[in-house]
């Protein structure tokens, strides 16, 4: 039996955008999806603290995930409500001149795509870009 999905909440969202992790990881989410490992070696958090984050986005209603072996996948889920999907298209919007945002990406980038990338992550699945990014 599947649950009924949840009415969104503006509010929740809000909340979910009202903290610096969440928002580094929005950004390193933005027009991919990811491995929770990747999150974990970019900001230099630990895995559950991360996955406490990941989990208000995803009961936030902007983040899903889904399980490949034993790595997590995460991808930012744009809203149905009109209102809220414009409010995450602005905060996607700004982190393009944020230099911090900008720095999590150079990382992201070395890390998946130069031929040594980090140590921590040979064997990771890398990043793969969705079909639709946000404008």
């Amino acid at each position: 039996m599947r649950r009924s999905k949840k009415p969104f909440d503006l509010a929740r969202m809000f909340a979910a955008l009202a903290d610096p992790t969440r928002l580094r990881l929005l950004n390193l989410m933005d027009g991919r999806e990811i491995c929770v490992c990747y999150f974990v070696e970019i900001l230099k958090q630990s895995q559950p603290k991360i996955s406490r984050h990941l989990a208000y986005l995803r009961n936030a209603g902007i983040v899903s995930a889904r399980r490949e072996g034993k790595w997590m996948h995460y991808r930012i889920e744009r809203p149905e409500d009109t209102g809220g999907a414009a409010v995450l298209d602005a905060a996607l919007r700004s982190f393009k001149g944020n230099r911090q945002m900008q720095a999590d990406l150079a990382v992201l980038r070395k890390a998946c795509c130069e031929p040594r990338g980090l140590v921590m992550l040979q064997g990771a699945p890398a990043p793969v870009p969705m079909a639709t990014g946000v404008a």
